[in-house]
């Protein structure tokens, strides 16, 4: 009998009603830490228990510890960091910022990606059906400070939360995971403290140590959430040489690879998009271009899109691309840019060809990114039933 395929998602689900008033509660200063506690308790062990009821192998939390006070929410992935550091404050008015260092490379302002400024009609209009046109301004704190983690009562609750409802619902510690920002997806909040943004990756890097070695101490797996690597090529104004974004990239790499030291890359996986905005994404970066340096991560999964179709096609840059020893793959299968819900016949298409290519034990059927904030939810949850039966027919395969 054929093994079972394993099966998973990228980390944000639905935040229920409950949750989302929670949080709203708990920023008005009407719900303390204790009153929200439970709540994110009681919400982790029901979204577990109906991530294992769909036939998920590898669960979370549903980033229920990630504040959402509304239902479409593209950030919270990032903006959970906000509470959880030290050195950041909100201001009004910006102080000059230090000149680039020569031969650097610096991101450009978030509004000025270049599909964003190309596409900048379709982007503004609200009927275009593109969620950018219709919210609110962003609003983001900036490094004024030492950065240091502040979050560990925060990340002890969604520990406890995760492992109590891992353990309700009959699964092992070593099928859940916790969703954890890169340092470069941090450090892309403004830096008026440190000497450049490279200093501040490394600072952030420092910080996150923290955080990373708090999941996996308590038997769990820290999912680092790094669309840095692939969306941060759109964020310059003007278009670097491919070599100059390599190096860039690889900077903030090391980085990371210093933040996760004396951690087991087994209790790593490592998360790559190119954004979760519904949006057309006509310049984002070939992961042909930066596979390498993903692999190159002290993390054994490789988390990816591969149903977007921006980027379907991208599979076959494993018949050349070796994996190496001990990783596997984990790829989207079912898209989070789409209402429609894909057929299981064609999630286990999608499935087979990655199992042809590194074997069926290497592969961990997946979403592209996160459901929840972007998905509504009835369908987001059809989208992981569609994962998992699809995965069952792709199994029957081999």
């Amino acid at each position: 009998m054929a093994k079972q395929i394993r099966t998973t998602h990228v980390g944000s689900l639905p935040r229920t009603e409950a949750l989302l008033e929670a949080n709203a509660a708990h920023a008005a200063g009407t719900l303390d830490d204790a009153g929200l506690a439970a709540v994110v308790a009681e919400q982790t062990d029901a979204v577990v228990a109906r991530q294992a009821e769909i036939g998920l192998t590898i669960v979370n939390d549903g980033e229920y510890g990630h504040a959402m006070t509304e239902k479409v929410d593209y950030g919270a992935w990032w903006s959970y960091s906000f509470s959880r550091f030290s050195g950041l404050e909100l201001l009004d008015q910006l102080p000059e910022r230090k000149p680039t260092p020569a031969g650097k490379l610096e991101l450009d302002a978030m509004t000025d990606r270049r599909d964003w400024v190309a596409y900048a009609d379709a982007y503004s209009d609200p009927t275009s059906g593109i969620h950018l046109a219709t919210r609110r301004p962003w609003v983001f704190p900036v490094v004024t400070g030492e950065i240091r983690y502040t979050g560990q009562d925060v990340v002890a609750r969604d520990i406890a939360a995760l492992t109590r409802a891992l353990e309700g619902a009959g699964k092992p510690l070593s099928e859940g995971f916790v969703a954890s920002v890169s340092p470069a997806s941090a450090a892309r909040v403004g830096n008026y403290y440190y000497e450049d943004d490279e200093a501040a990756v490394w600072a952030w890097a420092e910080a996150l140590r923290e955080e990373y070695r708090a999941i996996t101490d308590a038997g769990l797996t820290v999912q680092i959430d790094a669309p840095d690597l692939a969306e941060s090529w759109d964020q310059f104004v003007t278009e670097p040489s491919l070599e100059d974004y390599r190096r860039f990239s690889a900077v903030r790499i090391e980085a990371l690879n210093h933040a996760l030291e004396g951690i087991d890359p087994a209790q790593v996986r490592y998360h790559v998009c190119w954004g979760s905005w519904h949006g057309p994404h006509s310049t984002d970066l070939g992961f042909d271009k930066i596979v390498d340096l993903a692999l190159s991560v002290n993390a054994n999964g490789l988390s990816f899109e591969a149903a977007n179709v921006r980027h379907e096609h991208e599979w076959k840059i494993w018949q050349d691309t070796s994996l190496p020893d001990g990783k596997y793959l984990i790829p989207g299968v079912v898209s989070h840019a789409t209402n429609v819900l894909e057929h299981p016949e064609l999630v286990a298409d999608r499935i087979e060809r990655f199992a042809r290519l590194v074997g069926p034990e290497r592969v961990v059927a997946s979403t592209d990114c996160g459901l929840g904030g972007r998905v509504h939810a009835h369908i987001a949850w059809s989208k992981l039933a569609s994962l998992t039966e699809g995965a069952r027919l792709a199994s029957a395969r081999f």
